[in-house]
């Protein structure tokens, strides 16, 4: 109680508090798997031919885990950097509606502009979820700061785990890293559906897993694209017209 009421007048102890709380959530069951994703990562980045440096760096400055494989992928298909990076940035697009969903949850009338810049950097499915679980037993002005322990605990732990396993990869299977990198996509799936505010939600995710493969059968080069966007609108009005109907 005497943390919440020192949270409530903003003081640099209350956001010292609510950011070292961040920081112990990311100590969970969904950062446990985000860090066994990473381990299959940093084999896929030594088998590629980067370096330690390399490897490392990327974990922190692009940080979603697909932009890295995208990135990946480029490298190793011997794309240019002007087609490297926009893969990449075509691949971040998807976390622009998260960053729209969490900033109004974390900004007040005095929430500098360039601190909900900054804290965008962290935005990834994990470090969503878990905010978007959390925030309702946070404080609105402390939002910012539990974030912020958060998002920097995930990328910060996430690039030590990197750096251990990339001395050591050599030593892993293939087939173990291969395993603990499609941990994540499983973890995404689970975590999307179970914190889906609206059955449009849920209803989008199961009409994209069901089109998926007819659109790579169609489309493969747009396949994800296609899916996605005939799902979401699916959704959406089926959304609508729900609804309209409970109006009525």
């Amino acid at each position: 109680m005497h943390d919440f009421e020192i949270a409530q007048s903003g003081g640099h102890e209350g956001r010292a508090v609510w950011f070292r709380r961040g920081a112990r959530a990311a100590f969970s069951i969904p950062g446990l798997i985000l860090v066994s994703a990473f381990v299959g990562f940093a084999g896929l980045a030594r088998d590629a031919g980067l370096t330690l440096a390399e490897t490392v760096f990327m974990t922190g400055v692009v940080w979603a885990l697909p932009g890295k494989v995208v990135l990946v992928g480029a490298i190793l298909a011997g794309n240019g950097l002007p087609a490297a990076a926009f893969a990449v940035a075509l691949s971040s697009v998807r976390l622009a509606p998260m960053v729209v969903a969490l900033t109004p949850e974390m900004r007040t009338a005095r929430t500098p502009t360039w601190v909900l810049y900054a804290l965008s950097h962290f935005v990834a499915v994990t470090s969503w979820v878990l905010a978007m679980d959390r925030f309702r037993h946070v404080p609105r002005p402390m939002r910012t700061s539990f974030y912020a322990g958060l998002g920097s605990t995930l990328v910060l732990g996430n690039m030590v785990v990197v750096a251990a396993v990339f001395l050591i990869a050599g030593r892993l299977p293939p087939a173990v890293s291969a395993a603990l990198f499609f941990l994540t996509p499983m973890y995404f799936l689970t975590s999307l559906w179970g914190s889906a505010r609206e059955r449009a939600g849920q209803v989008a995710m199961i009409l994209g897993l069901a089109l998926g493969p007819v659109f790579h059968l169609l489309t493969p080069d747009f396949d994800l694209v296609a899916a996605g966007m005939v799902a979401g609108l699916a959704a959406f009005g089926i959304h609508l017209i729900g609804k309209r109907r409970h109006q009525a």
